[in-house]
Parts: C-alpha cells; structure tokens; sequence
C-alpha cells in the first residue's frame, strides 16, 4: 500500500473492502476474512447506543504494515437521529479541542484496548487507520490521539463517509497532526452533512460548531436511497471502477473478502 502524499487509489480500494469486515465480524459473532498476507493482532470492543458490548474493529499486521480498522452502523440513519451531538473535551489532546461527545465516549471506551493491541506492533511499521461512517469518525479521533501520543514512524488515515467529528480547534490540531489523511466522501452522502456546522442542543440550546477535518476526496454516485448513496459496498463499487484490475485481483480470494453488492 502506498503512503504518498497524494490519495492511492489502490490503497482506498484495499482499505474500503477492510472495512468491508469490520461489519462481517459485527454480524458473524468476531469472525471475519483477513486480507491475503495479514494476520490478526487482535480485536476490540466498545459499548454502543444501545449500551451493549460490541465488536467495534480490530487490528491486523503484516510483515510491510499495520492496520486500525473501525466499525460504522448498520443503519446509516439510526445512529444520526439518535446521535449526542453535544461537545466534550477531547482529553487525548487537551482541554481546549472539543469533539461530538457520542463519538468520543465509545473511543475512550475502547482506548485502552486498542493502544494495548497497538503495542504488540513495532512503531516501524506504517500504520494505515481506517473506517467507514461512525467508524470513520472513530479512525479521525483515533489518528489524533496516535500521532500526539504514540511512537508511530508513519501514520496513514483514510475514511469513508465520515461525519464531522469535532471543533475548529480540533480540526486544526488534527490537521498539523496527522500527516497524511484522506476523507473520502460521496456528495450524495447525507452523513457527511452531519451533525451541521452549527447544532444548537435542542436541550441546553447551547451552540456547537464542527467543522471536517483535511483532505477531501470527493465522489459522485447515486444508488437511489440514503442507505445505497452511504454503504461501503457503494463506496467500495465507485472505487473500485477506477482501478478495475487490482480489484479483480484482490476479489479473487475467498467469496465474501470484498464488500461486493
């Protein structure tokens, strides 16, 4: 996988059917598909919404690079009405930057976890972060806190269709940060668009303002709901036409490794 300073296509493609998985180990009770050379370091969870204990991801190595992989929601919309659009403190990187405090409540509670399973792999190693939906606003904070907090030689971020996660402040920290970081969205994507610019606490009526971190890849495809224009296998299909041979090539193992509709 490239960690150029420009967005590989290749790399997008890989990362998006290693999302792909995270939703298989959701809804196969832990058990998934590694990518061909990858073994697994180990998995995480988190309590969700609903206030249960879920696999929210997992972190996988080869001998070249490791990978974070973050878990979204079944439903694009559940999670967006129900969300706590609130700010916190994001205490990773101090008092001052504020993030959605749903977001920022289910990465803490898997902090640990995944910085334990992070420790088992050598800081030489690029490490690629990725995550589709709310599992790529969980990869943006996740990146953050990695490059203020951790030894990481090369730090890698892509996500897909990922929300607005936290504040200007934030947003600034995040991008001196976090070296190389690409947000991939399709402009038909409604959970892009979320939460807004400014949300008022329907509660407190106290105003928040998120702003989306760097760099932009912008997509364009249409497949005729909320739910077809969000879901990885969409993503993963529009990608997946610009580089057709790699995808065939790594399609080719077992049925089920890539996201295909």
């Amino acid at each position: 996988m490239s960690n150029g300073s420009t967005m590989d296509m290749r790399t997008a493609i890989f990362l998006a059917a290693v999302c792909g998985q995270t939703y298989m180990q959701y809804d196969n009770n832990g058990l998934f598909l590694l990518p061909e050379t990858y073994r697994l370091v180990g998995s995480f969870s988190a309590a969700s919404y609903a206030g249960s204990e879920e696999p929210f991801g997992f972190v996988l190595e080869s001998d070249r690079a490791a990978i974070l992989a973050f878990r979204g929601t079944s439903s694009p919309t559940d999670w967006v009405t129900d969300m706590i659009a609130q700010q916190t403190v994001f205490k990773p990187l101090g008092r001052t930057l504020m993030t959605h405090r749903g977001f920022t409540d289910l990465y803490m509670a898997a902090r640990s976890t995944i910085f334990r399973l992070l420790d088992s792999v050598p800081a030489s190693k690029p490490l690629f972060v990725t995550g589709h939906s709310l599992g790529g606003a969980l990869a943006t904070l996740a990146s953050a806190d990695i490059a203020a907090n951790r030894k990481t030689e090369s730090l890698i971020t892509y996500t897909f269709g990922a929300p607005r996660v936290g504040d200007p402040a934030f947003v600034r920290s995040y991008n001196a940060l976090v070296p190389i970081s690409f947000r991939i969205q399709n402009e038909f994507d409604v959970v892009p668009h979320l939460p807004p610019l400014v949300y008022t606490s329907p509660k407190t009526d106290k105003t928040y303002y998120y702003m989306h971190v760097k760099e932009e890849v912008k997509r364009s495809f249409r497949n005729g709901s909320v739910g077809g224009n969000h879901v990885i296998s969409s993503y993963f299909a529009d990608l997946a036409r610009d580089a057709s041979a790699f995808t065939a090539a790594i399609c080719s193992g077992p049925p089920g490794w890539c996201p295909l509709k």
